[in-house]
């Protein structure tokens, strides 16, 4: 509990500087590019080079493509039920599937699963969710938004992004020997990585609810943080999977909406108030949902 309130107090801290006129609008941008070329990939850097190859790194990997193949169809399936507008199917498809399995993933799991886990978090969101967002989300948006994709450009916003750069590194190069001396440097930048994600996502934080978008607001945030975590917890116990992957994957299947796929949904013109709303209270909801996935998982694996 008292974790959890020092997580909301960075939150909320986030969420009151952006009241203060001396911080920039984009004060959250700068904030982001610092975890996404600093923080980040310290961390995997100091958490991966340990990880050995094992049958045990398949699960975090192919879950994240499974949960965004799922409730993509569970999203499609609900909106041609439903007859909901091309633009709420677009956004509903681009943040219900892909979850925030990295600036909110990475903290959560520390904390409830232990610093030793986040090997397995940081596997999801860069074979998972990342590429899931360069690929699928590229997808969504060419269909719905009416953008334009081309393989080489997916191929080149893949290989420059700084956290993949040092996922391959940390897992196909021997540089464990060469950060032994970067060792204090890589701790101290991946220790801020916390409290500067969660103030960063308290700044871009918007708590409007859409009145008009109420029941595709619920629906989605109804899939993302209980029924797909429900529903993959069920398989894995029907597939008698087990362990600390699996538990870590099941976790990250809890996580409310991507904080980058709402600001592109939102860019794409794909009902920006509901993408914003989903992103913002979905965080704070998934505070009362991911104790409780927790307990579940614990219970039945």
């Amino acid at each position: 509990m008292e974790q959890t309130l020092s997580l909301l107090l960075l939150l909320a801290a986030g969420y009151l500087l952006r009241f203060l006129p001396v911080f920039p609008a984009d004060t959250d941008r700068s904030l982001n590019l610092y975890v996404i070329y600093i923080a980040l990939p310290a961390l995997i850097l100091r958490q991966v080079p340990g990880l050995h190859f094992s049958r045990a790194m398949l699960t975090p990997v192919l879950m994240p493509w499974l949960v965004v193949l799922c409730s993509g169809l569970l999203v499609l399936l609900l909106c041609r039920a439903m007859r909901w507008s091309r633009e709420t199917t677009g956004a509903l498809l681009l943040v219900v599937p892909l979850g925030n399995t990295s600036f909110l993933g990475i903290p959560m799991v520390e904390q409830f699963f232990g610093s030793s886990a986040v090997s397995w978090a940081i596997l999801y969101d860069q074979f998972g969710s990342f590429l899931a967002l360069s690929t699928y989300g590229t997808l969504i948006l060419a269909i719905y938004g009416g953008s334009t994709i081309t393989p080489a450009g997916i191929l080149r916003r893949v290989v420059l992004f700084p956290p993949f750069i040092a996922l391959l590194a940390a897992t196909f190069l021997p540089i464990q020997a060469y950060l032994q001396p970067l060792d204090r440097v890589l701790t101290l930048a991946a220790g801020s990585l916390v409290p500067v994600v969660l103030v960063a996502i308290g700044f871009q934080m918007r708590l409007l609810l859409p009145g008009a978008d109420l029941m595709p607001f619920a629906a989605g945030l109804l899939i993302r943080l209980l029924l797909i975590p429900i529903l993959f917890l069920a398989l894995c116990r029907l597939l008698g999977l087990e362990g600390i992957p699996v538990q870590v994957s099941l976790f990250e299947t809890a996580m409310p909406p991507m904080v980058t796929a709402g600001a592109l949904a939102s860019i794409a013109g794909l009902k920006p108030r509901l993408t914003s709303a989903m992103v913002g209270l979905g965080i704070l909801f998934s505070f009362l949902t991911l104790p409780l996935v927790h307990r579940l998982i614990h219970i039945y694996l």
